[in-house]
């Protein structure tokens, strides 16, 4: 799975596949057009593989795509009334906003960075703290969102846990989001998972796509 494209001036990319030998992956992605400069990421993963995991993150999904503008810890609550009759997800929700801010807020094992370039090889500027749980079904009491600032040529790295760990260091910051996203997935995901990756660089002040 490939998709990609612009919403105001972020670039973005996510590529993926299902554990291999199973036709459905509980790995997905969203990208929205929150309104008023701001732009929504989530990846979540959904506990497990095959088709109950799907169905898990396709609710969140919906929910997602129907209350894109409320607040990140709103939209983690919805997700987890959403997912409660299914196995549940863990789930990471990203924002860029207007002013150079990147809010972000995590539950469970989607890892999320902000990656610049640096002297030879790319630099993780800031990593999102991770709350431990499983939403849909145990969702922490306190959720805090927390808030970073980005630059222009920043980039939003989201990955689930069918991804090694290892593979900042081997990124391309020239390359497009497209190439940076299926070189992660076709080099570094596990035979043993779901996988998917989402990169979305960061190119100034963000406008609400027309």
């Amino acid at each position: 799975m490939h998709e990609g494209g612009f919403v105001g001036t972020v670039e973005w990319a996510v590529t993926g596949r299902a554990l291999p030998g199973q036709r459905d992956s509980g790995d997905r992605a969203v990208v929205l057009d929150a309104g008023g400069g701001s732009v929504l990421f989530a990846v979540l993963d959904g506990l497990g593989h095959g088709s109950a995991a799907a169905d898990a993150a396709a609710r969140a999904v919906q929910v997602l795509a129907e209350n894109r503008g409320e607040p990140l810890d709103v939209l983690m609550l919805m997700c987890h009334r959403a997912m409660s009759e299914t196995r549940g997800a863990a789930v990471s929700l990203a924002m860029f906003t207007a002013g150079d801010r990147l809010q972000w807020l995590g539950v469970g094992n989607v890892e999320s960075r902000v990656v610049a370039a640096g002297p030879g090889k790319p630099v993780v500027r800031a990593t999102a703290l991770l709350t431990g749980g499983i939403v849909g079904y145990l969702l922490p009491p306190n959720l805090q969102t927390q808030t970073v600032a980005v630059r222009p040529g920043d980039l939003l790295l989201m990955c689930t846990d069918g991804i090694v760990d290892e593979y900042v260091e081997a990124i391309d910051m020239a390359s497009s989001t497209a190439d940076i996203t299926e070189a992660i997935v076709s080099v570094h995901a596990k035979d043993t998972d779901d996988a998917l990756a989402l990169a979305a660089r960061h190119r100034g002040h963000t406008v609400a796509a027309s």
